[in-house]
């Protein structure tokens, strides 16, 4: 488990990490969201003793990582796929980390296989491809195979096959009882591995609540679109829907957003009073339409924007 009191975290004048506070259960994968420069880094290197933090605590398992000898036995981390030594062979560099952990070495040829790289454990590293370094760096997060794991931007380069590999492996280590806390920008990818979401922005908690909570947050993201062929249909079928109890948001002089009735009762109240429909569309609520409207106001670059 990682537990975050009040974290806090700052740069001189730039408050990175602010009174942050959110837990991370094991069983779960639970996925870490935020605008670029939201905080998300600072917070996984605090979590990982990599930065002290300016004020609050984060523990992992009840205790600070930096207490820990042996990290690599207690937190498996992958934070930066391109940050090895292109020199060395895949086989050396994991070699290097188990002797500093005091984990067998037969454990280094088991995650090389484990993760795809048994052929190329011989390779050196600087002609590794994106996807075969961040392949690497999962195995340096399972050689010390521990009970909790931080993953940051661990799709990066990888091909839909890795892709899916990843996907069943953040899930099979949560089934076994680890904590799995990943960060990513890919929302699609998390709606289908996150069973739970931290999202922060300007480095403030925005939610710490299950995918399917949060995906549900903005009720203006779902309902049913209507579109009618003038106004006055337009204001007919608003009537109509309203006596059912329905909300109606207008989107122009022929279309409304309508909630509180499922498009097939739209349809049957339009048909019993006679109201012309050309169109009738339902929208389920998305993580990445959810994320976007909540943290629109943490975004700190905008494309576009002059300042």
């Amino acid at each position: 488990m990682i537990e975050s009191t009040r974290l806090t975290k700052r740069y001189g004048d730039i408050l990175a990490v602010d009174d942050l506070t959110f837990t991370v259960e094991p069983g779960k994968v639970t996925g870490f969201l935020g605008p670029n420069g939201a905080g998300k880094s600072t917070t996984l290197r605090m979590i990982l003793g990599l930065n002290a933090p300016t004020g609050g605590a984060v523990t992992v398992d009840g205790v600070p990582f930096a207490h820990r000898p042996r990290g690599l036995r207690h937190v498996g981390a992958l934070l930066d796929a391109q940050d090895v030594h292109g020199g060395r062979s895949a086989r050396a560099h994991l070699s290097a980390l188990a002797r500093g952990n005091r984990i067998p070495l037969s454990r280094v040829d088991e995650v090389l296989r484990e993760v795809g790289l048994a052929k190329a454990a011989a390779r050196r590293i600087g002609g590794f491809s994106l996807g075969m370094k961040q392949r690497l760096g999962i195995a340096g997060a399972l050689l010390g195979d521990p009970p909790v794991f931080l993953f940051d931007e661990p799709l990066n380069g990888l091909d839909p096959e890795g892709v899916l590999w990843v996907r069943g492996l953040f899930r099979r280590l949560a089934s076994e009882g680890r904590t799995v806390f990943v960060s990513s920008h890919m929302m699609a990818e998390m709606e289908h591995t996150a069973d739970r979401l931290v999202v922060i922005g300007r480095g403030r908690l925005i939610a710490d609540e299950s995918l399917a909570d949060f995906s549900a947050r903005s009720s203006s993201l779902g309902g049913v679109t209507v579109r009618t062929p003038d106004l006055a249909a337009l204001e007919a079928l608003e009537a109509v829907l309203t006596a059912e109890g329905a909300s109606v948001r207008r989107e122009g002089d022929r279309a409304g957003r309508v909630t509180g009735l499922p498009a097939a009762r739209i349809g049957e109240l339009a048909h019993r009073h006679r109201v012309e429909l050309h169109e009738l569309a339902t929208h389920t609520p998305s993580l990445e339409g959810a994320f976007m409207s909540l943290t629109a106001d943490s975004v700190e670059y905008l494309a576009g924007e002059t300042r």
